[in-house]
């Protein structure tokens, strides 16, 4: 019996008939499963503005299949348009909202299945928390990438726009060229072109086994991906047939096999976020630990944007994700018989692809490096973890020792650094931008870009309980745990204080003493609330530490 019959099925069942009936349905329809098609489609984000045709090819899928389509929306923000002023509190906090939104509309109709169409930062975590939370039938299908843009034969993607505001502000191009780049720098939609947190969260999609092969690198113009979310609306139907569920796909093996890919490809800092996040709905501890332990037998494969020149387009051709992991089986790194959303298992998914082109994917033998993209530091500053897409750390920043140059939000970094007021050397240290002090945790790319486009990025560090965009490189450590507003050592630190960073031996401390610390912690004022009223001074109170993965607390 389908979970929507205990509702519709039967005498009792007529007043919901009644109302479907309203709606134009038939018996017939109503009588078959009903899937919900979650579509996050709105005109405010390039890479959710197409999503109405992925819809209604998913919709096409579960009519194939014997199924009645139901879609209802999702909200979706977009990280490049809230960037840099307090719009960025609302990201991270939104996923909490797609996930719980999802949630009341699945269960409060009995919904039999769902096809989940996101496509961006925070959209692909909530729907995948809030499909493990519901645990019923489940495939997701993204909007995918959009194609690299293109200016006199140089490849561009939206961390370039970003970074050449800094070289204008340093005069090295004139204000009319930077608007040409703007122009150039997005041709079409799709989640942005580089491997920033919306195209890794899509990636990592694929390899929970909650996506179709190829739904993290298939373009968002193409038939491939109308095809794509077509499979998705039939494959939920065979889901439901099989009974197979998120959580009998969702297994620590599955989350293992994400972190390794991840650590392959050197994906955005922001999966260290959401990963933990939706194995928490799945109920599997997920500890920063293991993100370590995997990246020190992970091989570097892959050089995308922002650590590299490729973008998502080069890695597709190449062979996509099932390439990619293919090649990691041939060391064992991947668990081959974890279930995925086509009813086979990983290694049916992958055994028959190989790589196109090592130039894009590297040979296992022969990869960037031996250890993986992303590392976990701990210290005194940041004694539960701290993270760093190492891969994209210049050779001579990767152990740095200088001084700090202390900011309390990132509107007054992003000041002093235009100003000319940091040098090479320093490090910067921003605070009060964690889940709770910001609140929200968010993104630090306009500093980091603004170092960038100054040149200073092999020369200045940056720290901060924030976080940043998947688009961010150099030396920039985030999600320092505890953050200051929980009481973290940052909130102590005075600009001058000496931060070593070791990030090849995973360290990151502040040279000072037991005593001096002390002596700072007594003398110590917790400030106010940046946020006292609405959504966000809620998700305050609740929202625990980044290495938790910034979930939300249920507790008294």
């Amino acid at each position: 019996m389908m979970k929507s019959d205990y509702i519709k099925k039967g005498p009792v069942g007529a007043p919901l008939r009644a109302l479907f009936y309203g709606m134009g349905y038939i018996r017939e329809e109503i009588d078959k499963p009903l899937i919900g098609i979650v579509n996050a489609q709105n005109e405010i984000i390039p890479g959710h503005i197409h999503l109405d045709r992925i819809a209604e090819a998913a919709k096409k899928g579960v009519l194939m299949s014997g199924g009645t389509p139901v879609e209802f929306p999702a909200i979706g923000i977009c990280d490049g348009i809230a960037m840099g002023h307090a719009g960025m509190r609302y990201p991270l906090a939104s996923r909490e909202l797609i996930a719980d939104s999802i949630e009341a509309v699945a269960a409060g109709h009995a919904l039999d299945g769902l096809v989940l169409i996101p496509n961006c930062d925070k959209i692909v975590p909530g729907m995948l928390m809030a499909a493990a939370r519901l645990n019923i039938p489940s495939v997701v299908v993204s909007g995918g990438p959009m194609r690299a843009g293109d200016h006199n034969g140089e490849k561009l993607d939206f961390s370039t726009v970003i970074e050449q505001v800094g070289s204008f502000k340093n005069g090295k191009i004139t204000e009319e060229e930077l608007e040409e780049t703007a122009k150039r720098t997005c041709p079409g939609c799709g989640s942005c072109s580089g491997l920033f947190t919306a195209n890794s969260m899509n990636c990592l999609t694929e390899v929970l086994g909650m996506g179709l092969p190829y739904n993290g690198t298939a373009l968002a113009d193409t038939g491939e991906r109308i095809r794509l979310a077509k499979v998705a609306g039939i494959k939920v139907m065979e889901l439901i047939e099989k009974g197979i569920k998120p959580r009998d796909i969702l297994t620590l093996d599955a989350f293992k096999n994400a972190i390794t890919v991840d650590m392959a490809m050197a994906g955005s800092t922001n999966t260290v976020l959401h990963l933990p996040a939706i194995a928490h709905e799945a109920e599997i501890p997920l500890e920063l630990s293991l993100f370590d332990e995997i990246s020190e037998k992970t091989p570097y494969l892959t050089k995308l944007s922002p650590s590299g020149i490729h973008h998502m387009e080069d890695l597709h051709l190449a062979g996509g994700i099932p390439a990619l992991m293919n090649e990691l089986t041939k060391k064992d790194l991947i668990v081959k018989d974890c279930m995925t959303v086509t009813g086979h298992t990983m290694g049916e998914n992958i055994e028959k692809t190989k790589v196109q082109n090592n130039d894009i994917i590297k040979p296992i033998d022969s990869p960037y490096r031996n250890r993986g993209g992303l590392a976990i530091l701990r210290g005194n500053l940041c004694p539960d973890g701290s993270v760093v897409k190492e891969s994209a750390v210049a050779e001579e920043m990767l152990v740095h020792s200088g001084p700090a140059i202390v900011f309390d939000s990132e509107e007054e970094a992003v000041e002093a650094i235009f100003d000319k007021k940091i040098i090479k050397g320093d490090v910067i240290v921003i605070r009060y931008e964690g889940p709770k002090g910001g609140p929200g945790m968010r993104e630090m790319l306009s500093p980091t870009s603004a170092i960038a486009g100054l040149g200073l990025d092999k020369d200045v560090a940056l720290i901060t309980d924030g976080r940043f965009s998947g688009a961010t490189r150099g030396a920039a450590i985030g999600h320092v745990s505890p953050e200051a507003m929980e009481g973290g050592l940052i909130g102590l630190v005075k600009t001058g204080d000496t931060i070593e960073i070791d990030i090849p031996n995973r360290k990151l401390n502040v040279n000072l003493s037991q005593d001096e610390i002390e002596k700072r912690r007594k003398a110590y004022t917790k400030p106010e609330p940046k946020v006292k009223t609405g959504y966000l001074a809620r998700y305050a109170k609740l929202v625990t530490s980044a290495n938790t993965g910034a979930i939300l607390s249920i507790k008294d």
